[in-house]
């Protein structure tokens, strides 16, 4: 019987938005496990430390792959260069994307688009390129990165929270029609994790500090999520005080709203 730190010996782990960040822990943290980590990114340099480094943790060789989210005709190439020259995924870890907050009226609609191209469409070209290999083997795992703002939405997180509400409706119900063919999904529902998202998503640069407390980090949410991986959990949302602040929401949405609009209100 493999102990922890074997659990993942010689899965194949495929990371978007590995590069930096919350996907750059978790590929370390499922590297320590004896996976095969594969991390995708734009940008190739970052990229080849962390291949670098995961293959010093792991023992075994690890992979990068240079893609765009935003480009489907990139991510298939992506996808196929992977199963030619590594093998089929075992599981994929749908992390990237990126946020901006500003209100709506004065929001950039090309900026928007964009936003949705990255966080949700992206996410489900590689999602359903990924998913008919696993359908066809009958097994496999479908982790994507949602965020507490898709259960409660902020003044100035309109766009960002609805992307993030998109990808909480495409997972439950992709994890209803993959049940059968013994596909795992789960979503991750972090609050604020302390990375340089924030370096686009918070212009006034203070957001961090003033959530205080709440901010997470990215090493504990990485190794939380890893843990996860080959179980049927439905849902990760983090940090509890906010897990609890959702639940409230949806059973009492005026305190929900007043909330919203205070306590929460940091941007």
């Amino acid at each position: 019987m493999k102990n922890k730190q074997e659990r993942l010996t010689d899965q194949i782990i495929f990371i978007t938005g590995g590069s930096t960040g919350l996907g750059e822990q978790i590929a370390y943290a499922a590297a320590k496990q004896g996976a095969v980590v594969v991390v995708s990114a734009r940008r190739m340099d970052l990229l080849l430390e962390v291949k670098k480094k995961c293959a010093a943790l792991s023992g075994k060789e690890a992979y990068a792959y240079a893609m765009d989210v935003s480009d489907p005709e990139a991510i298939q190439k992506v996808i196929e260069d992977v199963y030619q020259q590594v093998g089929k995924i075992d599981v994929l870890i749908n992390n990237a994307g990126f946020g901006h907050f500003e209100e709506a009226l004065t929001f950039d609609m090309a900026l928007a688009e964009k936003m949705f191209r990255v966080n949700v469409l992206g996410m489900m070209y590689v999602t359903q390129l990924v998913a008919i290999q696993m359908a066809e083997r009958k097994q496999g795992h479908i982790i994507n990165i949602a965020s507490q703002a898709g259960k409660i939405a902020t003044p100035k997180s309109t766009i960002y929270s609805a992307t993030k509400f998109a990808v909480m409706g495409y997972s439950n119900a992709l994890r209803l029609e993959l049940k059968p063919l013994n596909i795992y999904v789960t979503t991750v529902n972090p609050g604020p994790i302390e990375t340089n998202f924030f370096d686009i998503a918070d212009e006034s640069g203070n957001y961090l500090e003033k959530v205080g407390r709440m901010v997470l980090n990215p090493v504990m949410v990485a190794n939380r999520i890893v843990e996860l991986i080959g179980t049927s959990k439905r849902e990760l949302n983090l940090p509890y005080l906010m897990e609890v602040a959702g639940k409230l929401y949806s059973l009492f949405p005026r305190t929900g709203d007043f909330l919203a609009l205070t306590f929460f209100n940091n941007k």
